[in-house]
């Protein structure tokens, strides 16, 4: 759990604490931004995209003190960073992912104190993912968490659509082959359902592992689809969609989460705005104002809709 002691925001479970990724303004306003912006919606955390922190890689602890003072919690920041190899399943590549992510956990992330690490892990095959390559990419994270937890953080793998782990036979793989002890889970509501899963079914039969979970909403017709939509189709128009899309049940996560006592964070993770979304061409295109837009339209959900105690968007 943070250093920074957070007041509840949630009316049912006072452990879960509320964050976002700066995915909808990564490209758009730098980190300090994103942490005035967060703290003046009553938000608690940042994880940021590795692009967001390059320029504070040598100095973690001048952006740390900029966190403390707005009193947000620097979550962990995804993985992905410049140099940083993210190759989880040849083994021609894996000793390389394992030392770049042992040293950015402790150059960066430990001095944050961090206590999870949300880790994407690399492209997807062509031909989809094999037996013997999930093996590989559970013995990475295996050896990736072994030494992570010895700094208290926690690696914490997030599957996603387009890469290794993307179906449900693949996320439980995962799950199943790598050891409890140093590796957790950071479901996305989004990611498990564009999967062809039910995300509720998914994060209840590993609730124990997940260190944090990510929200995103897709469209209703995506639902129990039994192929992924692919590149091309979401350049075209995105499968992702702001919370209330109609994809994701989320009354029903938020009760698995509050019922069970999940202990962690549950963070925004939607892409920022593009033509073709919904409402961006109603605001005329301008991408300020669409950032906010999104931020409230999300926000409000969260407040109106899922009762957690945020105040109205200003």
């Amino acid at each position: 759990m943070p250093v920074i002691s957070h007041k509840s925001l949630d009316p049912e479970n006072p452990d879960i604490l509320y964050g976002s990724t700066s995915s909808l303004w990564d490209g758009q306003h730098p980190i300090e931004w994103g942490i005035k912006r967060i703290a003046a919606l009553g938000l608690q955390g940042i994880e940021p995209y590795a692009k967001q922190i390059e320029n504070h890689r040598a100095n973690p602890l001048a952006l740390k003190e900029k966190f403390d003072e707005a009193g947000v919690t620097m979550i962990d920041v995804s993985n992905g960073a410049k140099g940083q190899s993210t190759n989880f399943i040849d083994p021609a590549e894996t000793p390389k992912t394992i030392a770049d992510h042992v040293a950015f956990a402790r150059d960066f992330l430990q001095p944050f104190e961090c206590d999870l690490w949300k880790c994407n892990m690399g492209a997807r095959p062509p031909e989809a993912t094999t037996d013997d390559q999930l093996k590989v990419l559970a013995e990475t994270l295996n050896e990736i968490g072994r030494q992570t937890i010895e700094m208290g953080i926690r690696l914490a793998p997030h599957p996603h659509i387009w890469g290794p782990v993307e179906r449900e036979n693949e996320v439980r793989a995962m799950l199943d082959l790598t050891d409890p002890k140093y590796v957790w889970f950071t479901p996305d509501t989004g990611h498990l359902t564009l999967g062809g899963m039910d995300a509720v079914e998914v994060m209840t039969d590993y609730l124990p592992r997940i260190a944090e979970v990510h929200l995103k909403d897709t469209y209703a017709k995506y639902r129990g689809i039994q192929e992924t939509p692919t590149r091309e189709q979401h350049n075209v128009a995105s499968v992702y969609h702001n919370m209330g899309g109609g994809g994701v049940d989320f009354p029903a996560v938020m009760k698995l989460l509050r019922d069970q006592h999940y202990k962690g964070w549950v963070v925004f993770d939607m892409d920022g705005p593009r033509e073709g979304d919904d409402g961006f061409d109603a605001i005329g295109g301008n991408l300020d104002l669409a950032v906010d837009d999104y931020l409230a339209h999300n926000v409000n959900y969260l407040r109106v809709i899922l009762g957690v105690n945020l105040p109205p968007f200003n």
